[in-house]
């Protein structure tokens, strides 16, 4: 095999606090770590191409929002060289608001690494900062207005898991932190790499980053867990290729039409037709990423019956057809350069 030969090792920071999301810390941070440990063990290279370290105020133990302690392997403020600095959220980032060292640090260190960016709520450390003026953003759903407030000429995408602009890469939080981070592995080393780390992982290589935040299937399965809509979520999602009618449905779950519209609505706060159109959508825009298929066989495939209906719910839902859809997911893949060369892999 031939041999990788990384020019040097490129330091990856994590900044931590009291009260950070352990996953947005130790998912990326494993990502890379075992991209390092792949090239090493497999491919035969001297040098890991990644060192990952947290960082605090001072070094040693860091609590986490769940109560156990990461540890911090020396203070934020004699940080060396650093190719990647990322900021996670979790329940400490209110009082890590208020934390001005920080913050000053924050506002002049991230712009003088490679790359910076954030996890989660971490993304409003960075505007508190001053780093997210006119850039394309995201952060958890539930703290997009809070963003707003925070970086008010900001281009926040709310329903993205994560998004580049440039140097700066903003993820939605927790497991979408890995996303972003086998994003950055198949930009640094080559989609192979990112495919063998997330085969381990046992993750998808990459969801598009402007993949939904929300699932229909999830929200369903968090609301109905001990309902007595058990499994239709799932059972909708296997035939929206079928005529899902009140009727078919209320037969599934073995109840009159009329009471399981008034049953459903009042367990899932939708009704059926608006949940079945929000689970095709999802799946639809979902194949608008992931495949060059037709809009006419998605259409399809989905149970929309047609290209032209398939496209009203688009600009419904999204102010544009489901062909500009999938162009600006084109584009925003063709917004990053071009990863380098896989080094022999």
């Amino acid at each position: 095999m031939q041999e990788i030969a990384p020019e040097t090792t490129r330091v990856v920071a994590m900044v931590g606090f009291d009260g950070i999301q352990m996953l947005d810390v130790s998912g990326p941070l494993e990502v890379l770590s075992l991209a390092s440990r792949v090239l090493v063990e497999q491919h035969e290279t001297a040098t890991p191409p990644y060192e990952v370290k947290l960082v605090a105020r001072t070094a040693g133990p860091v609590t986490s929002s769940s109560g156990m302690a990461l540890v911090a392997t020396g203070p934020w403020s004699e940080l060396g060289p650093v190719d990647t600095l990322l900021v996670p959220g979790g329940a400490g980032t209110r009082q890590a608001l208020e934390d001005q060292a920080l913050i000053g640090w924050l506002s002049h260190r991230a712009p003088r690494a490679r790359r910076f960016g954030s996890v989660c709520t971490g993304a409003l450390l960075l505007a508190r900062a001053g780093l997210l003026d006119d850039r394309r953003v995201t952060t958890h759903w539930a703290y997009v207005q809070e963003l707003a407030e925070l970086a008010p000429t900001a281009k926040i995408e709310p329903d993205a898991i994560y998004v580049r602009d440039r140097e700066l890469w903003t993820s939605a939080g927790v497991t979408t932190g890995m996303d972003m981070a086998l994003a950055i592995v198949e930009e640094d080393w080559g989609r192979k790499l990112a495919l063998e780390v997330a085969q381990q992982l046992v993750l998808y290589l990459k969801r598009p980053g402007g993949q939904s935040q929300f699932s229909a299937t999830l929200a369903a399965q968090a609301a109905t867990a001990d309902g007595r809509f058990r499994g239709l979520a799932a059972w909708i999602f296997e035939h929206l290729d079928q005529p899902l009618s009140i009727e078919a449905l209320a037969a599934h779950a073995d109840m009159s039409p009329r009471h399981f519209s008034r049953s459903f609505r009042e367990e899932l706060d939708t009704t059926p037709a608006k949940f079945v159109e929000r689970a095709r959508f999802e799946v639809a825009r979902r194949l608008l990423a992931e495949c060059d298929d037709s809009l006419e066989r998605i259409a399809a495939q989905c149970g929309f019956g047609s290209a032209e209906t398939l496209r009203r719910v688009f600009i419904r839902r999204t102010g544009m057809g489901p062909a500009a859809y999938r162009l600006r997911l084109q584009r925003d893949e063709l917004r990053a350069p071009a990863p380098p060369p896989a080094r022999g892999l």
